[in-house]
């Protein structure tokens, strides 16, 4: 399985579309990363499971 995986995602502020680099080599994680576009901080949370599947959840800081 490749390790690093590149996912288009849409920002939780502004709703544009950004690229995010996933590091699926690690089951779980929760990160924060700066928007591309509005420099708005979005947390990131990564979930991949047993058969590989990888599952995104962006938020804003009030959620």
């Amino acid at each position: 399985m490749q390790e690093l995986e590149e996912r288009a995602v849409q920002c939780p502020y502004c709703g544009e579309t950004i690229d995010i680099l996933l590091d699926t080599s690690v089951p779980q994680q929760n990160y924060i990363e700066d928007c591309q576009v509005c420099c708005r901080p979005i947390t990131v949370d990564v979930t991949v499971g047993y058969d590989g599947e990888v599952s995104v959840f962006l938020l804003n800081e009030n959620e």
